[in-house]
């Protein structure tokens, strides 16, 4: 297990690179056993779409019958969730793959246990875009060369692909400037002129389209075939000391993601239980794929596009990081 001491650097690192977080609670002890015999685990989420699957497993008693209580403890972000599970503080956690690419490539003992959440493949029908006011003139992401882009976390995966839609195009990447916004701000600064386009997620894909927004481009689909976005991870160590566990959890995870897949109406209709989508919203949204497989090829295109923007010095070792 890494020092006390790396993880906090690495959480600096994280946080220097725009990863914005709230703290997680440290109050409870993972590793124990729950009230019906089951083993306690500790998983850090964020209340976002993205993690559905989860909370339905958890509903359907997918988790019970692995033998697992789960103690699901939202949190703002990546950078929160990834020093807590390296830590020990949590057994498990949620998070984009490019924030676990660059934990990797900085030392941090991740390993990815299970998929998340993955680009429909379906370009202007994908669950993350960019979007530009109803009266822009950028008529293609080729326009937003040279202009401002609003993307939630600085050099993760939401400024790597929205490059990639540029380059894509036939644009100049390297000009397009990107400032942090959190997603409920954006829809603002758009119709106030202090961004150019916004990069966004559901339900603000959803949200802004209402507005009148125009969809430019989807990011994940210009980025890799069926991108995997978002994974549950936890620590090499865990792997190694605790395989039972971990092997119940993947399971666990596997069989709630062919279910939320299998079932969008289920997916909607938990999304206002632990987010704050109403349910008239959460019935448009377009869904992420929830395929519980890790597009392997999809994170090798990361890992390169990442390297070209400078994210990453190096290769990481996926062998690694994967299953």
């Amino acid at each position: 297990m890494k020092s006390y001491t790396a993880v906090l650097a690495a959480a600096a690192l994280l946080l220097t690179a725009g990863c914005s977080s709230a703290p997680l609670s440290q109050s409870q002890a993972s590793g124990s056993a729950a009230a019906g015999g089951e083993q306690k685990i500790q998983v850090g989420v964020i209340p976002i779409v993205d993690v559905a699957p989860i909370y339905l497993g958890q509903q359907q008693g997918f988790f019970k019958d692995e033998g697992l209580a789960l103690d699901l403890v939202p949190a703002q972000g990546g950078a929160a969730i990834v020093p807590a599970v390296t830590s020990g503080t949590m057994d498990f956690g949620f998070s984009n793959v490019s924030s676990l690419l660059l934990a990797k490539s900085k030392g941090l003992d991740i390993k990815v246990v299970s998929a998340g959440n993955s680009s429909t493949g379906e370009q202007g029908k994908d669950f993350g875009g960019i979007l530009v006011g109803k009266d822009s003139t950028i008529s293609s992401a080729t326009g937003l060369a040279g202009k401002t882009v609003a993307v939630n976390t600085l050099n993760n995966i939401n400024d790597t692909t929205v490059r990639e839609s540029v380059r894509k195009a036939g644009g100049d990447p390297s000009s397009v400037k990107f400032v942090e916004l959190a997603f409920p701000d954006m829809q603002a600064a758009l119709e106030r002129g202090q961004v150019d386009a916004v990069q966004v997620v559901e339900p603000f894909l959803t949200l802004g389209t209402g507005a009148g927004d125009k969809l430019l481009s989807s990011n994940y689909v210009d980025t890799a075939k069926d991108l995997t976005v978002g994974t549950y991870f936890t620590t090499g160590s865990n792997v190694s000391s605790k395989p039972d566990v971990v092997k119940k959890f993947t399971a666990a995870m596997e069989k709630s993601l062919k279910y939320a897949q299998d079932n969008p109406d289920a997916v909607r209709k938990v999304l206002p239980t632990y987010t704050k989508i109403d349910a008239a919203t959460a019935a448009k949204l377009v869904l992420p794929s929830f395929s519980p497989y890790v597009n392997r090829a999809s994170v090798e295109q990361l890992v390169t596009l990442s390297k070209g923007d400078g994210l990453l010095k190096d290769d990481v070792k996926l062998d690694e990081l994967l299953p």
